[in-house]
């Protein structure tokens, strides 16, 4: 061998380890993006049990059609999607259809996850199949009740209600505005909880982010309205509340809106936080009439406290007054005049929109279930009182609170409570489904029936 072929060989060595290096490096650098796309579009939260393996599943999702599991989403080629191809990965992502062909249930946020770019949904792929534990446990099959039983009956659905066209960048906006909006109507999916839904569950699309529910919780009106949305809100205040979930003066996340700050939003990148409350500021205003002032302005430091220390309580507990429940249960951390303590740890309960706003869901939510979160290590931000105060009692407080630090107008019910504690409101939406389809049945029948007459009579 000559000192030519050696000097080839060598180079022809050197080349083939320059480009293995640049497509690991470019490998990992994919898998890292993929592993941000996936946080930021919150897949965890729903593809997980608490306690158990992430993106295993199991999780059950109650709606108004039934209770749906989550499936596992894990690489593995037994139990999860180890043996999806890209395309087939895509097309559960943004269509909503198996690597089988059956359908998903729009519980799925592909409606949402739709807009997703194809780079996106390449480092997504990447992420779950070389990144993810493979987690061999199968999850139970969801089982919904006649009609929607029937898979296939999604892909009607689709045809009226999906989509499927990427976000596509507007030129009469800013590059930050763009990204926002791609962030907003896609992978962080927000109209899925903030808009309201139609009868068959489908997003009304002219009331985008003008609030909706989310099973007991209610996801409020994040338009540019400044009264029922955060139009009143200054940008770095949203940017604080999308990582952190408090901004002082506004309100606090809880519920279903705490856990998507721990488990997706608090990780945003500064620009794209910024830029999706560039966005939401922008969005088209839609106002709730019983929102009469910002949500956020009412109330102020009072109390009832000095009329009810030293008196007796009643014999009966659901007699109690509200500053009696809120002496015994509240001011100890939030303060005789719900001032909460002076650095916000305590919130103030004037000037909150958890008080303020005119739909009390989320008010008695919070007394039932308190506030968890994860973010920073505690577990528990406020105790819920479900085991502790019955549901007149419950009523009583928060239309004590209402009126003293929030919306006065605001109501409340006994069998409010009730309905939250209970899981929230029935659907009639699966007895409408089934009536409609026996009337149609009849009609049909009836029509057959006219014909096959009308045909002897000829």
């Amino acid at each position: 061998m000559n000192w030519k072929t050696c000097l080839l060989r060598q180079m022809v060595i050197f080349a083939i380890g320059s480009v293995s290096l640049q497509v690991s490096a470019a490998s990992s650098e994919l898998i890292q993006r993929g592993k941000y796309v996936s946080t930021v579009g919150d897949c965890v939260a729903c593809h997980s049990v608490p306690g158990g393996q992430p993106f295993a599943g199991g999780l059950d999702l109650s709606t108004p059609i039934g209770t749906i599991i989550s499936t596992n989403i894990t690489p593995s080629k037994t139990a999860g999607i180890g043996n999806y191809t890209l395309e087939q990965f895509s097309d559960a992502l943004r269509k909503g259809i198996r690597a089988d062909g059956a359908h998903l249930y729009p519980a799925m946020p592909y409606t949402s996850y739709a807009k997703v770019s194809d780079d996106d949904v390449q480092a997504m792929y990447a992420y779950f199949m070389n990144s993810v534990a493979a987690v061999d446990t199968p999850t139970k099959a969801t089982e919904l009740p006649f009609p929607f039983s029937i898979r296939l009956s999604m892909a009607g659905w689709n045809l009226l209600f999906l989509d499927s066209h990427p976000y596509t960048a507007d030129p009469a906006h800013s590059a930050e505005w763009n990204r926002g909006a791609y962030l907003t109507q896609g992978l962080t999916h927000c109209s899925a909880c903030h808009s309201p839904r139609n009868l068959l569950m489908a997003e009304v699309s002219s009331e985008d982010l003008a609030g909706g529910d989310v099973g007991t919780w209610y996801a409020p009106n994040i338009t540019a309205d400044p009264n029922a949305g955060i139009g009143g809100w200054e940008t770095d205040e949203l940017v604080k509340y999308l990582k952190t979930g408090s901004s002082l003066g506004k309100g606090q996340a809880a519920g279903p809106m705490a856990e998507a700050v721990d488990h997706s939003l608090q990780y945003l990148t500064s620009a794209d936080a910024q830029a999706i409350a560039v966005y939401l500021k922008s969005v088209p205003a839609h106002r709730d009439p019983a929102d009469s002032k910002p949500v956020y302005a009412l109330g102020q430091k009072t109390d009832e406290l000095g009329s009810v220390r030293g008196i007796a309580l009643p014999a009966d507990p659901n007699k109690m007054s509200g500053a009696q429940i809120y002496d015994g249960y509240c001011a100890s951390c939030h303060q005789a005049q719900g001032q909460g303590s002076f650095e916000g740890g305590l919130p103030s309960l004037s000037h909150n929109t958890a008080v303020g706003r005119s739909n009390t869901h989320n008010l008695v939510m919070v007394i039932l279930e308190g506030i968890h979160r994860n973010s920073d290590g505690s577990d528990l931000r406020m105790p819920g009182f479900a085991r502790t105060l019955t549901d007149p009692q419950i009523a009583t407080l928060v239309s004590y609170l209402t009126r003293l630090y929030g919306n006065p107008e605001a109501n409340v019910s006994v069998a409010q409570v009730q309905q939250r504690r209970g899981g929230g409101a029935e659907s009639s939406l699966i007895a409408w489904v089934q009536g409609a389809m026996v009337g149609g049945v009849m009609i049909v029948l009836t029509l057959m029936v006219w014909f096959v007459r009308r045909r002897r009579r000829m």
